[in-house]
């Protein structure tokens, strides 16, 4: 772990870039104003424990060896286009399902009207599961953010990766709460 200027410095950091909106930001509020504050800290959930996958990843050493390798990469980022593409075609079809305009912005199970059940928010923690862990600059993030903040002589680097990550994650759930309580 870095001393107590370095964490302070990577708190910092990590909070002015949690706070900056992105992909993430935007699936919480859509979530949130669509389907109330529940649903958006649900989704930011699910987007949290899709960067804990990345934090492990990158931890043991894989996100290095898929940053390196164009053709893993290539595999990563077209199977996290063809679930987006999955996602879009599903709420299409909710839509005509049930031919209410709402069912898109609700996603597939508003068709089956459960919008707000149990099923809708595990369908949402999913979807942000999924859409995280599945974009390949999450991964090339946590590569070249964290080890700024890890000594080359650290005895456990890894360890200290991973404490430094779930420090971070841990912060970005938070901000994301509130961006989802905000909504």
């Amino acid at each position: 772990m870095p001393d107590t200027p370095h964490l302070l410095a990577f708190m910092a950091a990590g909070l002015l870039l949690n706070l900056t909106p992105g992909p993430d930001v935007f699936f919480i509020l859509t979530n949130a104003v669509r389907r109330g504050a529940r649903a958006g800290l649900v989704a930011a959930l699910g987007i949290a424990a899709g960067c804990c996958v990345h934090i492990v990843a990158a931890a043991a050493g894989v996100s290095a060896l898929v940053a390196a390798s164009a053709t893993a990469f290539a595999v990563l980022k077209w199977v996290g286009a063809a679930y987006l593409v999955y996602v879009g075609v599903a709420m299409l079809f909710a839509r005509a399902k049930a031919g209410a305009p709402d069912a898109v912005a609700a996603g597939p199970s508003a068709a089956s009207g459960t919008v707000g059940s149990s099923d809708s928010l595990w369908a949402v923690f999913r979807r942000g599961f999924l859409t995280n862990t599945l974009n390949p600059k999450v991964a090339l993030f946590f590569l070249a953010f964290v080890p700024q903040f890890i000594a080359p002589q650290a005895a456990h680097p890894s360890l200290a990766f991973l404490a430094l990550g779930l420090l971070f994650n841990f912060n970005a759930l938070w901000v994301n709460f509130g961006w989802a309580l905000a909504a």
